[in-house]
C-alpha cells in the first residue's frame, strides 16, 4: 500500500487479520525522527539511501521500519516503511515496494488522461457513479486489450492515452457475413497499419486482417 494508506490503525487492522504487509507509513514527521536514529545508511539508487530501525510503535505484530531518504529538488527528504517480509536484505524489501501495482498511476491518472474521466461530470450522484463505472470497464476493457494484443509489438510503451487516440481512432472497417465479425480492414497509408493489422490478428486469435 501507498502512504495515503499508512496510518498505524489501517497497519494494525490488517495485522489483526492475519495479513502480511508492505506499506509506506503516512507521518512525516515521523520519517523525519526515524531518519535521525538510523546508524548505517546503504545505497539504494542513484539518489537515495535506505537503512532499518528498531520499531517505534507496537502495531500487535512484529514488522520491519524502513527509513528510505533521496534527494528532491536538492534537498533531502525522508519517507518510512513498514513489512512483515523477511528478506534478506533492504534493497531487496525497496526493490519489492517499488513494484507494486501503483494504482494511482496505471489506473487513476491514466483513466483521467486517457478516458477523460476528471473532463466529465455529472450533475446527479448516481449518475457520476454510473460513469466512473463505465470508466472502469473500459480500463478493465483496454488493459485486456494491452495485455492480449500490444505486448512485444511496436505499441507496447504505449499507454492508455495513446491507445485510445492513436489505435481505436484508426481509419478502417469492419466487415461482417451473417452479424459474424468476419474481416478488420485497416487503411495501408497510414503509418503502423501492418503492426497494428498483426496486433489484431493476435487479439482475435487468428483472425483475417488485411
Amino acid at each position: 500500500m501507498d502512504g495515503g494508506s499508512g496510518s498505524d490503525e489501517q497497519f494494525r487492522w490488517l495485522l489483526a487479520r492475519g495479513y502480511h504487509l508492505v506499506g509506506k507509513g503516512l507521518s512525516g514527521r515521523r520519517a523525519e525522527a526515524l531518519a535521525r536514529q538510523v546508524l548505517r545508511w546503504d545505497s539504494y539508487r542513484d539518489d537515495a539511501w535506505i537503512g532499518e530501525v528498531p520499531s517505534p510503535v507496537d502495531l500487535g505484530h512484529p514488522v520491519r521500519f524502513f527509513v528510505k531518504k533521496r534527494l528532491k529538488k536538492d534537498k533531502i527528504v525522508h519517507s518510512y516503511y513498514v513489512s512483515t517480509l523477511s528478506l534478506p536484505s533492504k534493497r531487496l524489501f525497496l526493490a519489492g515496494y517499488d513494484d507494486r501495482g501503483a494504482a494511482e498511476v496505471e489506473q487513476f491518472r491514466n483513466d483521467k488522461s486517457g478516458l477523460s474521466l476528471e473532463a466529465r461530470r455529472k450533475h446527479s450522484f448516481t449518475g457520476q457513479k454510473a460513469y466512473i463505472l463505465l470508466t472502469d470497464m473500459a480500463h478493465n476493457l483496454l488493459a485486456d486489450f494491452y495485455y492480449q494484443a500490444l505486448v512485444d509489438s511496436p505499441f507496447a510503451d504505449y499507454g492508455l492515452k495513446r491507445i485510445v487516440r492513436d489505435l481505436l481512432h484508426f481509419p478502417g472497417r469492419l466487415v461482417f457475413e451473417q452479424e459474424n465479425l468476419v474481416r478488420v480492414e485497416l487503411l495501408s497509408q497510414k503509418h503502423f497499419s501492418q503492426d497494428l493489422a498483426n496486433c489484431l490478428n493476435r487479439f482475435c486469435f487468428g483472425l483475417n486482417i488485411e
